[in-house]
């Protein structure tokens, strides 16, 4: 057959297939969750308010030069970067306020470490249940703020975060348990055992690229590992970690456990310092670029606080290793 007579699509519909499918994976995750899941795991109804803007006939106002700094003020000014149109200003955390956040923190996850991998994974599996059912509100709140389309929103955002939560609840608990090290022939009377522990109060440094999943991510493995998790999420998306931290935060209280464990707290960067050099921190995740990697780096190491920088949410679940050499 001659080359001529071949018919070559110049233009593959890969949007539309790719949509498709993620329908049809998210029907199939609906109806498993809702009925395939251990009684004592069942996930528990709660609802969120939705922000106006990301209501039906929400329109605000067109910023003739759109800023997150407002001169003469210090509130974070939010705006949709694909239109200009103005989302609210929401104020800022201070020194204080972070100080007061983390011994809420602190406090309350002192009570969370004692709790069982079902308890934490009936929280994850409640979380679960809110995003499948609210999906089209997160990915509108995230498209507000960060200005993507809803296209990127449900596969950047919804089936990322959706798939870490499937990792957690099916292999959390055995990625966490005590691990045997073999030991040598004059130690043979002792055995090596590797305890993970929770860390305590953590905190994560997220761009603004991916608003939910950045937020979601650490808190999901935050949560599991049994620690508490102070958020700072990039100053350009201030508006919707308000509603995404509060997605986490009523899940919490909706399995009666104290919604302290995660808090937002966004910030301008000269207070951001605070946060990352506090000795109340006992780890830090950072996301976001090479300068400012070393600025959060250079701030952490004035309380040595661990902080493995990266471009992306790292996958292990958060937690210290502790090596026991108890006798037989």
């Amino acid at each position: 057959m001659e080359l001529s007579s071949l018919y070559l699509p110049t233009e593959l519909p890969w949007s539309g297939i790719s949509v498709t499918v993620l329908c049809i994976y998210i029907t199939y995750l609906v109806v498993r969750i809702s009925f395939f899941h251990p009684e004592d795991e069942a996930p528990v109804r709660y609802a969120v308010p939705l922000p106006e803007q990301a209501k039906a006939g929400w329109s605000g106002k067109i910023l003739e030069k759109p800023a997150i700094k407002i001169p003469g003020s210090s509130v974070i000014q939010c705006y949709n970067p694909a239109t200009g149109q103005l989302l609210g200003n929401v104020n800022p955390a201070t020194p204080d306020g972070i100080d007061r956040a983390l011994a809420r923190a602190a406090e309350a996850q002192q009570e969370w470490a004692k709790t069982t991998f079902t308890q934490r994974r009936k929280v994850l599996r409640t979380m679960l249940k809110f995003i499948l059912d609210n999906q089209e509100d997160i990915a509108t709140v995230a498209c507000l703020d960060s200005g993507k389309t809803k296209v990127d929103a449900m596969l950047g955002e919804i089936l990322v975060t959706v798939e870490k939560l499937q990792w957690t609840i099916k292999h959390g608990e055995k990625a966490l348990r005590p691990e045997r090290r073999p030991t040598n022939f004059l130690m043979m009377y002792k055995h090596n055992e590797v305890r993970w522990e929770p860390l305590g109060v953590l905190a994560a440094c997220v761009s603004w690229n991916y608003p939910f999943h950045n937020a979601l991510s650490p808190i999901i493995s935050t949560l599991f590992a049994g620690s508490a998790l102070l958020l700072k999420p990039s100053e350009s998306t201030a508006f919707s970690s308000v509603y995404f931290t509060s997605i986490a935060r009523s899940a919490l209280t909706a399995c009666s456990h104290s919604p302290h464990l995660v808090q937002s707290l966004p910030c301008w960067p000269n207070t951001a310092n605070h946060l990352t050099s506090h000795p109340g921190i006992s780890h830090i995740t950072f996301i976001g670029s090479r300068p400012v990697a070393h600025a959060v780096c250079a701030s952490a190491s004035r309380s040595l606080t661990p902080i493995p920088p990266c471009s992306s949410i790292p996958s292990p679940l958060t937690a210290s290793n502790t090596t026991s050499s108890p006798s037989s």
